[in-house]
């Protein structure tokens, strides 16, 4: 059983470390001149935050899959809003940083904070350890879309043609 376990609480770390590994050369390039407010948490920061988020997420993916008894009809929906929103959150980086389309990473993050209250919602009423398991995700995902806010308000897309 220990193999389920390892398996679904490294999941999120795989997507996670893609989308670093494949947007790390825009972080400095790219991501240090946009504008951000005074409370942008540090670079330094992000990683460390994802570990023990990803980590925390996807130990409470097991719970819920162990009590729901596997891949029943049961774990449907809870397993299929986890996997959905996973992917939404998979997905952030390369729009923001790959594509640098900041309007698609703010419809991405918004799609994805919907998604996670309603997992969350749905994890209630099986397991409320996998539940609070997710509430720092929420908190993070609450700054995370602020964040986003404020970086695509204060910096207007370029038009094509124009040079950075």
């Amino acid at each position: 059983m220990w193999a389920y376990t390892v398996g679904f609480t490294v999941l999120p770390h795989v997507g996670g470390f893609l989308g670093w590994f494949f947007n790390r050369k825009e972080i400095p390039v790219w991501y240090e001149k946009l504008k951000k407010p005074s409370w942008c948490p540090s670079r330094k920061v992000f990683p460390l935050a994802w570990t023990v988020l990803y980590t925390g997420m996807g130990y409470a993916s097991y719970l819920i899959w162990n009590d729901l008894g596997g891949c029943s009809s049961k774990a449907v929906i809870p397993l299929g809003l986890y996997g959905a929103q996973l992917a939404l959150n998979w997905a952030w980086p390369p729009f923001f940083f790959g594509a640098r389309n900041l309007k698609m990473a703010l419809i991405d993050i918004l799609c994805l904070d919907s998604l996670a209250i309603g997992m969350v919602c749905s994890w209630y009423r099986i397991n409320k350890v996998a539940t609070l398991l997710m509430v720092p995700y929420l908190g993070w995902l609450a700054m995370a879309t602020c964040l986003t806010i404020r970086i695509w308000k204060d910096n207007p897309e370029q038009k094509p043609g124009k040079s950075e």
